[in-house]
């Protein structure tokens, strides 16, 4: 029976297929508990199933960058598909946002109204003017009186006054 397919591979033929160092494979059993199952003698067994997702962990992790934590979160989201709870609050949300853009909309229109009652029949076109100063510095602030005086006062003394 040389023709049958195997089932069950060793880490060993695991870690060939996928060109991982035995310690990378280690690791992800750790994170995905549902990989590999132990054999009687002590190591691990691995189905066409267990090797298909150690493929896919693998590039995940190496091909699009993510963590171990993130690529069994694609797996799960993968897995699982659109849940029930999901779809309804889409639906709702969509109802809400449907709303909220009618009642935008109404407002709009109201004040468009109100603009063509006025006599304004149309907006005003809006025109971009440059800054007055040509430096395109701002202005200086200006230094409250009562404060230069004192620094003068400072200044021509030399010494600060003491107090006895």
């Amino acid at each position: 029976m040389a023709s049958a397919k195997r089932e069950l591979f060793k880490s060993i033929d695991v870690c060939e297929m996928a060109q991982l160092q035995p310690y990378v494979l280690r690791s992800w059993e750790a994170e995905f508990p549902g990989l590999g199952q132990p054999a009687a003698g002590g190591g691990r067994v691995y189905r066409r199933t267990d090797v298909e997702l150690v493929l896919r962990i693998k590039q995940l992790v190496f091909g699009e960058g993510l963590t171990l934590a993130g690529a069994r979160r694609r797996l799960e989201e993968a897995q699982e598909g659109p849940s029930m709870a999901a779809v309804a609050v889409s639906d709702a949300l969509d109802e809400m946002a449907r709303s909220r853009l009618k009642q935008v909309r109404m407002g709009l229109e109201a004040i468009l109204q109100l603009l063509s009652r006025d006599g304004l029949g149309s907006a005003p076109e809006l025109q971009l003017v440059a800054p007055s100063p040509a430096s395109g510095r701002p202005p200086k602030r200006s230094v409250p009186a009562a404060r230069t005086e004192r620094g003068a006062a400072k200044r021509t003394t030399g010494k600060r006054a003491r107090v006895s």
